[in-house]
C-alpha cells in the first residue's frame, strides 16, 4: 500500500507546482494586457493633479502689440528730441519704457499717428526757422501777399509771367532755391522762400506792395 500512497503524492505536488510559480507573478502583471481606460496616458496616475501647465503667449497679436510699442517710444523719442531743437532746450533723456504699454493695439495705432503729425509739424517750425520765417517777418509777408494776389497761392499775373501767392517770376523764384512753377508750390513753401527773398533783399523786390 506504500507505493501507491506515493505515487498520488508525487502527482498532487507536480500539479501544485504550476500553482505556485503563477503565485510568484507580481500581482500587476496580470494587468499588463489590459486596454488603458479612455483619456489615461502612460505613466499618469489620472488621481494625481496635472500640475503647472505652461501656456505660449507668444501669439500673433502680442507679437504686433510689442512690435507696435517699440514704434510708439521711436516717435515720442523723435518728437521730442525735435521739440527740444525747436525750443532750444536740453535734448529730452531717452524714454525706454512708456505707460502706453497697457494700451491696445487701436490705442497704440491712434497715438502713433498723432505723433507722425506733430513730428511733421515740428520739422515744418524748423524749416520755418531756418528760412527765417519769424512772426515779425510772417506779419510783413502776410501785407505784401494781401497786395499782390489776396493771399491765394495759385494765381497767375502779368501774363503769366508772376505766379504764386507773392507773384515771384521764375528767375526770382530760382535765386532763393524754388523748383519748377512757384504756383504749383506749396503754400508753406512759397513763405519760406519769400521770407528767404524778405531778409536777403528786402521789400523792394515789390516794388507796390512792400
Amino acid at each position: 500500500m506504500k507505493a501507491p500512497l506515493i505515487a498520488v503524492l508525487s502527482v498532487g505536488i507536480a500539479a501544485a507546482a504550476p500553482a505556485v510559480a503563477s503565485s510568484a507573478i507580481s500581482p500587476n502583471d496580470g494587468q499588463a494586457n489590459q486596454p488603458a481606460p479612455a483619456g489615461a496616458q502612460t505613466g499618469i496616475d489620472p488621481r494625481q493633479p496635472i500640475g503647472t501647465v505652461t501656456i505660449d503667449t507668444n501669439t500673433r497679436t502680442d507679437i504686433r502689440h510689442r512690435r507696435l510699442v517699440r514704434r510708439y517710444l521711436r516717435l515720442r523719442n523723435r518728437a521730442n528730441r525735435l521739440i527740444a531743437r525747436r525750443d532750444g532746450r536740453r535734448a529730452p533723456r531717452t524714454v525706454r519704457t512708456a505707460k502706453q504699454a497697457q494700451w491696445s493695439n487701436r490705442a497704440l495705432l491712434r497715438a502713433t499717428r498723432i505723433l507722425r503729425k506733430r513730428i511733421r509739424h515740428v520739422r515744418a517750425d524748423l524749416h520755418d526757422r531756418r528760412a527765417g520765417l519769424t512772426p515779425a517777418v510772417r506779419a510783413v509777408l502776410n501785407r505784401i501777399a494781401w497786395c499782390e494776389s489776396k493771399g491765394n497761392p495759385r494765381a497767375i499775373g502779368g501774363g503769366g509771367a508772376y505766379r504764386g501767392k507773392y507773384q515771384f517770376s521764375f528767375g526770382t523764384w530760382a535765386s532763393v532755391g524754388g523748383n519748377g512753377d512757384p504756383a504749383t508750390a506749396s503754400e508753406r513753401e512759397q513763405d519760406r522762400r519769400a521770407a528767404m527773398l524778405l531778409t536777403r533783399s528786402g521789400p523792394g523786390h515789390w516794388p507796390v506792395c512792400g
